[in-house]
Order: C-alpha cells, then sequence, then structure tokens
C-alpha cells in the first residue's frame, strides 16, 4: 500500500469518531456567538451547561435518564439503517409500545411483580414492532415511502394515545374531580422498574439500553439475520440473486427498529416518577422528541449500535444541560433547540467528508493492490530472464479517406 493510501486508510479510520466531537464543538462555538450577541456570558452558560449534565450524581442521573430513550430509539435507526430503510417513525413506535403495556399492566393488577415486569416490557416491545411492521410491509410490498408513512403512523400513533387517556384507560379520580387529565391511574408497584440504589431515580432502564445496544451489535455482525440484514441494505439485487428474501427482510428491520422504539416507551412509563402514562395532547408531552432525538443520537454514533450508546449520552448530556444554560443565563427557550439544531446539521455535513474520504481510501489501496502485483510479475520474468513485454509501437501510418 503507498504513503497515500494508508494515510487515507488511517484518516477514514478515526474521523467516524471524531466527527460526532468536532461537530459539538462548531455547534458550542457558534452558540458562544449567539450567546454574546444576546448579551450573555457564553462561559459562564457552558460552565453551567457542563455543570447540569455531569457536574454532580444528580446531574449524572438525569443525564442516563435522559439519554435511555434516545439509546433505544438511536438502535432501532441502526438496525434499520443496515437495510437501506429510514425509520422517522420513532415517536409513534414509543407511543405504540407504551400504550400496549400499560394496557396489560392496567388489566392484570394483581399479577406479582416477577412476572408483570418482563410481561409490561415484552408488551412494550410487541406494540413497537407491529407500529413499525405497517410501513415496513407497506415499502416491501407496495413500494410506499418509508419516511412518509412513519411520519402519517407518528399522526395516528397520538390521536389514538389521546382518545385512550381521555376515555377508556383515563384515571377514575381525573373524571370524579372533573379535572379529566389525559393520564392513567397509577400503575401497580410490580411494574416498576427496579431502582439500582435502591432510592432515588437511577433505575435499570439505562442498563437495559446498553445491553439492548450489544446485542444489537451482535444481531448484526454475527448472526446470519444480521447478514441478511447487511446484504440487503448493500444491493437488493445481489442479495435476491444470492436467495435472500428481499421484502421479508426490510419487514424485518422496521420491524426490530420499532420494537426498540416501543420498548424505549415501556421504560418512559414504567420507570418514570408518577408510575402512570400522562401526555399533555402531544406526542413530545410524553416521549420529550426523544424519537426524533434518537435519530440524532444514531448519527452521532455513526449508525452504529455501540458508538450510539456514547453517542446518547452525550446528547441527553447537552439536552440536560441545555436547561441548565437556560437558567442560568436567561435565554430564551429558542436558543436551546437552535444548538441542538446545529449539532444535527454539523453531523450530517460531515458524513458527506467521512464517505468521501472512505471512497479515496479504498480507490487508493485499489491502486495500491494492483501496483504491487505489477511488481512481483515484473519481478518473477527478472527472476526467469524473460524480456518484459513491452508496449507495441504507435501506428505512425497516415490516415485513411475519412480520418482524422
Amino acid at each position: 500500500m503507498t504513503a497515500i493510501g494508508s494515510s487515507l486508510r488511517r484518516r477514514s479510520r478515526y474521523v467516524p469518531y471524531l466527527v460526532p466531537i468536532a461537530s459539538v464543538v462548531a455547534a458550542l462555538l457558534i452558540g458562544a456567538v449567539m450567546l454574546a450577541l444576546l448579551d450573555a456570558n457564553p462561559i459562564e452558560g457552558f460552565r453551567a451547561m457542563f455543570k447540569g449534565a455531569f457536574g454532580s450524581t444528580s446531574a449524572l442521573t438525569s443525564t442516563a435518564l435522559k439519554a435511555t430513550p434516545l439509546l433505544f430509539v438511536g438502535v432501532g435507526i441502526t438496525i434499520a439503517f443496515r437495510a437501506n430503510v429510514i425509520n422517522i417513525g420513532g415517536e409513534g413506535q414509543m407511543v405504540a409500545g407504551a400504550l400496549l403495556a400499560t394496557a396489560v399492566a392496567l388489566a392484570l393488577p394483581d399479577w406479582p411483580a416477577v412476572i408483570m415486569l418482563p410481561t409490561v416490557l415484552i408488551a412494550g416491545v410487541l406494540g413497537g414492532a407491529i407500529w413499525g411492521a405497517v410501513p415496513g410491509a407497506l415499502k416491501a410490498y407496495y413500494g410506499v415511502n418509508e419516511i412518509l408513512s412513519t411520519i402519517m403512523l407518528n399522526v395516528v400513533a397520538v390521536q389514538l394515545m389521546n382518545f385512550l387517556l381521555r376515555g377508556p384507560m383515563i384515571d377514575p379520580g381525573e373524571i370524579e374531580r372533573g379535572t379529566r387529565i389525559p393520564q392513567t391511574e397509577r400503575l401497580q408497584e410490580g411494574a416498576d422498574l427496579p431502582l439500582i440504589f435502591g432510592s432515588g431515580r437511577f433505575h435499570i432502564g439505562p442498563v437495559i439500553a446498553v445491553l439492548v445496544a450489544i446485542g444489537a451489535y451482535i444481531l448484526l455482525w454475527r448472526t446470519p439475520i444480521g447478514y441478511r440484514l447487511r446484504a440487503v441494505g448493500q444491493s437488493t439485487d445481489a442479495a435476491k440473486y444470492a436467495g435472500i428474501p428481499v421484502k421479508r427482510t426490510i419487514v424485518l428491520a422496521m420491524t426490530l427498529a420499532g420494537a426498540m422504539g416501543g420498548l424505549a416507551g415501556a421504560v418512559l412509563v414504567f420507570g418514570s416518577e408518577s408510575h402512570r402514562m400522562v401526555t399533555d395532547g402531544s406526542t413530545a408531552g410524553f416521549t420529550g422528541s426523544a424519537g426524533f432525538n434518537g435519530i440524532v443520537a444514531a448519527l452521532f454514533g455513526g449508525l452504529h449500535p455501540l458508538w450510539t450508546i456514547p453517542a446518547s449520552f452525550l446528547f441527553g448530556g447537552l439536552l440536560v444541560g441545555g436547561n441548565a444554560l437556560q437558567r442560568a443565563v436567561q435565554v430564551p427557550t429558542a436558543l436551546i433547540l437552535a444548538l441542538n439544531g446545529l449539532v444535527v446539521v454539523f453531523v450530517v455535513a460531515t458524513d458527506r467528508y467521512r464517505k468521501t474520504l472512505a471512497e479515496r481510501a479504498s480507490q487508493a489501496e485499489t491502486a495500491a493492490r494492483l501496483a504491487a502485483e505489477n511488481d512481483v510479475r515484473d519481478a518473477a520474468a527478472s527472476a526467469d530472464g524473460s524480456p518484459r513485454p513491452e508496449a507495441p509501437p504507435p501506428d505512425r501510418s497516415p490516415p485513411g479517406p475519412g480520418e482524422p
């Protein structure tokens, strides 16, 4: 391999890990300018952001809990991406999983905790999987664009949530008081996610999310199912020629992505401090926009399940620290949203550079390999004493009629 090819290969190897960091730094630099224009002290604001996200045990707990649904959704995004499908339906899948898990908890209030907790989590996975399988089947069998169908199903999910939380699943106490807040009654304690330290707010949700991310990595790179998913994502024609059921694989990818979103919704319900499902009438009122922020976390991690783990915690820290920044320097909420948007813009923009660098490294490696093969043939020819074949002399005959 030539020195240029080796250099490009090394750069392409490290760029995926440096892109998220560089994107955050660039976004914060622009954010510092915006803070200065608002007569706020950027240093004081960023100090408050860092302290609010990572400066204490309570801050780290808040960051971990904020990052948990982002990690679930982000892992689902990476699975779908490997099959070359785009899942924008994390919000709806979270709602669907939460609704089914909540319905199971309400219907089976007397089950013991050892059975109830895994049951509601499995119900969340099932609800999200169904919500993800629908756009997957529409794309695979009818050619419906998955971006449009997943976005539309987000709208359907929020309307279904509002209907159920204002009607069949509403807390009876809300009806008696006449307040009619769209929420369920306090769910049974057997379904609560256990607290790791016995008290406080830190439950096993983040641990489950990390284990799921590791499991997704094993699935994608260590199992036949993962091989089929990646093969379909690389080339549907080649996968079909190899006998892989392309349509079923696309449906499977969206089903798995939806299952991750549904599990995130279940964890949000049974790991919440109120231990009930509640909303303000919007999807974000329940999910906190984790379905969309999870996409950013996946991009942060280079669309790789394992790198999505630190990426989710970093972006979760930005969200938690952003609130501390706002309180410390008294800036509008829109500035925090702008900072998050800048991070997304820089991550997406640098992704093209990363792909270009990888393509150049591959081309340089191919050229180096061909040159090495030529050198080996020349050396073999010299050892045998046979002359090296020369290029034929150029044709110097005069052009014929009609030739240039």
